[in-house]
């Protein structure tokens, strides 16, 4: 009788046992990069989270398909997984903008924090979700590190103004943020980030940016460039996400998609107390050991880069629905929350720029 209810008990545990998922996410970027660390932070946590079932394997930019073909790659399922920043599908899309790179802030004074509560809890999610179905992509997203805000950029020599600015080829994102300098006389130049450098050192472009210190300067931006500006408006807003092939999410276990939006939204949170210390660090290096040289942007970028954003984000919903539709629910949300969080930031702007100038 007592060995009839342990071999039941045996069969019972065994058909409740899960096979173990491994999922191959490939990046855009190199393995020593910040954003992998935190992606292999995440991945770390679902594994814990699902009892070890669910296992992501992080792969370096170029492992299995070029960094331009990796969500095409998902949805066909060539990997199960990439991980890049929305932006970059701007070209199956101009609304991807408005989640990986929202320029200027949407236009309406949205920061990375303010992003995210719109996105957790102001329509956001919805509309990420439906991004996907409008690209055509069979694809399940995942919203997981803030980055903003980036750094203007690396120059040879001081600007003090954009007639200086517009003397310079200048590497720039993708899509409407680079296309926003062209439009205020900027010779912008999209590329991928590991062709930066290189083209800086053979002076096929003469300034960069990329993101803030310590990813700038994992690249190495201080070997060619002395000459940093930390204020920009170009991506005030920066998200880096992780997409599915849907297939392969629909197979997982309902306590497997769960482990997955918890450490997703975990991550959120993560990676932007992960940059402010380690933005902090790279940038006193970079001052104080390698011979940075940090400067405040020219007054007369915010007017001219503020306008040519406002007028390509009325462009673009114009002539698009979906992006008319996006950026339409970030208006709604900036009416109620802009006011009260930039009052708010005031107050902690003042307070934190007493301390920097005290440390000065």
């Amino acid at each position: 009788m007592v060995s009839a209810a342990l071999g039941l008990a045996v069969f019972g545990t065994a058909t409740v046992a899960t096979a173990e998922v491994k999922i191959r996410v490939q990046s855009v970027i190199p393995a020593k990069a910040d954003e992998v660390f935190m992606l292999n932070d995440f991945a770390n946590d679902v594994r814990a989270l699902t009892n070890g079932e669910v296992n992501i394997e992080v792969l370096p930019a170029g492992a299995v398909v070029g960094v331009k073909e990796t969500l095409d790659a998902v949805d066909k399922g060539l990997i199960e997984g990439g991980f890049a920043w929305t932006h970059y599908w701007s070209g199956k899309h101009p609304a991807a903008m408005l989640f990986g790179s929202p320029v200027a802030g949407a236009g309406v004074g949205i920061d990375n924090i303010a992003f995210l509560s719109w996105f957790q809890y102001g329509g956001g999610k919805e509309l990420y979700d439906q991004l996907w179905d409008e690209m055509g992509m069979n694809v399940k997203g995942f919203m997981l590190q803030p980055v903003g805000p980036e750094a203007l950029g690396w120059f040879k020599e001081p600007i003090n103004s954009m007639d200086d600015f517009r003397k310079y080829r200048f590497r720039t994102p993708p899509g409407i943020p680079g296309q926003t300098y062209k439009d205020i006389g900027v010779a912008s130049v999209a590329m991928g980030g590991g062709d930066i450098l290189p083209a800086l050192e053979k002076g096929t472009i003469d300034a960069a940016e990329w993101c803030c210190p310590k990813p700038d300067s994992v690249f190495g931006f201080q070997k060619v460039l002395k000459h940093y500006y930390l204020q920009g408006l170009h991506q005030v807003v920066v998200n880096a996400d992780m997409y599915l092939n849907k297939d392969v999410y629909n197979k997982l276990t309902d306590n497997q998609k769960k482990a997955l939006e918890v450490a997703a939204n975990a991550s959120l949170s993560k990676a932007i107390s992960y940059r402010i210390y380690e933005n902090g660090k790279a940038l006193k290096d970079l001052v104080e050991n390698h011979g940075v040289i940090l400067h405040d942007t020219p007054a007369d970028y915010f007017p001219a880069y503020m306008n040519a954003a406002k007028a390509s984000l009325e462009k673009n919903a114009k002539e698009n629905e979906f992006f008319a539709k996006v950026w339409q629910s970030q208006k709604d949300f900036a009416a109620i929350a802009v006011p009260f969080w930039a009052g708010a930031q005031a107050s902690n702007a003042a307070l934190g720029k007493a301390f920097a100038d005290s440390v000065k």
